[in-house]
């Protein structure tokens, strides 16, 4: 490990599709750059959600300290604006031993609202209006929103079920438009370095990844899960692995349809996150349609992520 030297505090954040090597890219910074991690993950916040959701393991941490991992129960919900507050807290312990936070996900919501300070409306859910809304299917929830708010149905993710359910909900309690949100962002210079990745090379990786896990023990992952009183509407709620794997325990489809439908609901899912690291501009969400983020240094491997870093550091 480099005993890199903080001249002042500055934040790296690593972000890319899924399966596309964010963790091992990280750590090897933290380790030459004398940085430590912090997760951007919506999955890997959760206990006992290790292999579904792709958790690093403490011999692939390599040492390097991680934040975020294993600060919630997955029969509670865990919000965007908590996720914020633990994150800045993580940051803060980080300067204070004068090393680099360098922050790993690929969950485009919680990086835009600890790097942009993108705050969310406080709403408190209404359990009774979700319950009935997530009988519907995503092209609907779309349609009901776009009736209700096309000013927010114009530049939301209209094939996150989650985020359109959340936004139906705002309307409907405040009897409002989803307001603008509120912006308080970094006060520290940010590099964001994405992976790039072909979508062929992306569908190999999710591949045998996918395998791996499998011979890992997903499935026993899933049944402690169920066993610990998550029920399989909860499990399916937290999407890919979990969705498809409870639809197979249930007897609902079989092995070989539960692991063709997960590679392809992966693949999408690569997608959509490209879709948004690619278009989304962090600071301008809801400032009319979408603006490539040209804050993004996209890189192919670690060398080059590694020259960015070094300029970076040295300003």
């Amino acid at each position: 490990m480099t005993n890199y030297q903080v001249k002042k505090p500055k934040i790296i954040v690593i972000l890319g599709p899924t399966a596309a090597g964010k963790s091992n890219l990280a750590v090897k910074i933290g380790r030459r750059f004398n940085g430590e991690i912090i997760s951007a993950d919506s999955r890997q916040v959760y206990k006992g959600m290790n292999l579904g959701a792709g958790k690093i393991t403490r011999k692939e941490m390599q040492g390097i300290p991680h934040y975020l991992l294993d600060v919630a129960n997955p029969r509670t919900r865990f919000s965007v604006a908590k996720y914020r507050k633990l994150a800045l807290a993580a940051m803060g312990k980080i300067f204070k031993k004068n090393k680099i936070p360098v922050i790993c996900g690929g969950t485009g919501f919680y990086l835009q609202a600890i790097i942009d300070g993108v705050l969310i409306p406080e709403v408190r859910p209404d359990w009774k209006l979700r319950q009935k809304l997530t009988k519907k299917t995503t092209r609907e929830l779309y349609q009901i929103l776009k009736k209700l708010d096309p000013k927010r149905a114009s530049n939301i993710d209209k094939n996150n079920p989650r985020r359109l359910i959340r936004a139906i909900e705002i309307v409907l309690k405040t009897k409002k438009p989803v307001p603008a949100f509120q912006k308080n962002p970094l006060a520290y210079p940010v590099l964001i370095i994405g992976i790039k990745k072909s979508l062929p090379e992306l569908k190999k990786l999710i591949s045998q990844r996918l395998l791996k896990r499998l011979k890992q023990g997903m499935v026993v992952e899933v049944k402690n899960l169920k066993r610990s009183g998550l029920s399989w509407k909860r499990l399916e709620e937290f999407g890919l692995e979990y969705r498809w794997l409870a639809r197979y325990l249930q007897n609902k489809i079989s092995y070989r349809e539960m692991i063709e439908g997960l590679q392809k609901d992966i693949e999408h899912f690569a997608k959509r996150q490209l879709t948004w690291f690619t278009r989304q501009n962090f600071a301008e969400q809801n400032l009319g349609g979408f603006k490539k983020d040209r804050r993004i240094q996209w890189v192919k491997n670690h060398k080059e992520a590694e020259e960015l870093i070094k300029e970076f550091l040295s300003r």
